[in-house]
């Protein structure tokens, strides 16, 4: 173990890894609004409302800032696509967000609008299986993005904080399985019927 001046252990260093990575082609026709970090006064002014910071501490929010990247959608702009490969997640920062689905017969059909504080996507970067819904843009909105691959960096560079997320990931897919299942029951028990 290397030591300092004095004879004193100085810790290992982290592996380098390039947290740099091109654009994600699902948000090639967004404005870049650089990294999260420069919005951190924002975003801890909407944290009672962001479910996946709820669990964590200041320093922790302002470390995975650092990670995240923001982009501005127009009015109309497709966030997420039902049935693509999903490897990021957003935080909604500003504006509102349409959560639909395409039915049987082909229409769509809208699930949820979503406003500042959510978070859309948790279930297909973890799962790594294409996207439930369709997210629109019903106004400009400014959202936050967390890769799988910035995960699993932080996972290597900050174990602690990365556990933490995936535990709060793992939480908020299972709240919303019950949710989802609490809303089926009524008519699961009439079909039996």
């Amino acid at each position: 173990m290397p030591r300092d001046a004095h004879g004193n252990h100085l810790p290992e260093e982290m592996p380098s890894i390039n947290l740099n990575r091109p654009l994600l082609s699902a948000l090639e026709g967004f404005a870049s609004l650089g990294s999260a970090s420069r919005y951190e006064e924002e975003i801890f002014g909407i944290i009672d409302h962001i479910t996946l910071f709820e669990d964590l501490r200041y320093a922790e929010i302002s470390q995975l800032c650092s990670k995240m990247e923001c982009y501005c959608a127009n009015r109309g702009d497709v966030i997420m696509k039902e049935n693509e490969d999903g490897d990021f997640l957003v935080i909604v920062l500003t504006g509102e967000v349409a959560v639909v689905k395409q039915g049987a017969a082909g229409e769509e059909k809208q699930l949820a609008v979503v406003g500042p504080g959510a978070s859309l996507g948790e279930m297909s970067l973890i799962n790594g299986k294409p996207r439930f819904a369709t997210c629109i843009a019903r106004e400009p909105t400014d959202i936050a993005v967390l890769t799988r691959d910035t995960i699993y960096d932080i996972l290597v560079l900050h174990p602690s904080l990365g556990n933490k997320i995936l535990l709060i990931l793992l939480q908020i897919t299972s709240q919303r399985l019950r949710e989802t299942s609490d809303r089926l029951l009524p008519f699961i028990g009439s079909a039996a019927s």
